[in-house]
């Protein structure tokens, strides 16, 4: 495993507990234990998904993998726009967990593209 790898394994774990402490945050209401419930399931699933892809046994199994990460980093994101958004919760964390989700989805989208790009290459696309 690369350093750059491993940091951003710890990255996505760190990630996942702020999410999990924000969460418990949100206020008692229909909106905030559903919109919780959702970032309790994408959050650490960014985390989760990212270590599953770093285990990969080929490049095929890491771009769909990745994809996942993806995904999950991205919906976090939706999740966060729509607390701040709807004056859920408006709190600094929120906007911060918001930039975070950002950036990692930033990352694990241009991860995406590299591990494409190989592929092709590979098979001479």
């Amino acid at each position: 495993m690369t350093q750059q790898a491993d940091a951003l394994k710890k990255r996505t774990k760190q990630f996942a507990l702020d999410v999990i402490r924000f969460v418990r945050t949100l206020p008692d209401t229909d909106e905030g234990r559903a919109i919780g419930r959702q970032l309790l399931r994408s959050g650490p699933g960014v985390a989760s998904n990212y270590r599953s892809a770093c285990r990969s046994r080929s490049r095929a199994e890491f771009v769909a993998r990745i994809g996942v990460t993806l995904e999950e980093a991205d919906e976090s994101a939706l999740w966060f726009e729509i607390l701040t958004e709807a004056g859920i919760n408006r709190a600094r964390d929120a906007f911060r967990l918001l930039q975070e989700s950002d950036e990692l989805s930033a990352i694990f989208a241009a991860s995406s593209i590299t591990a494409k790009t190989a592929i092709a290459r590979a098979e001479g696309r």
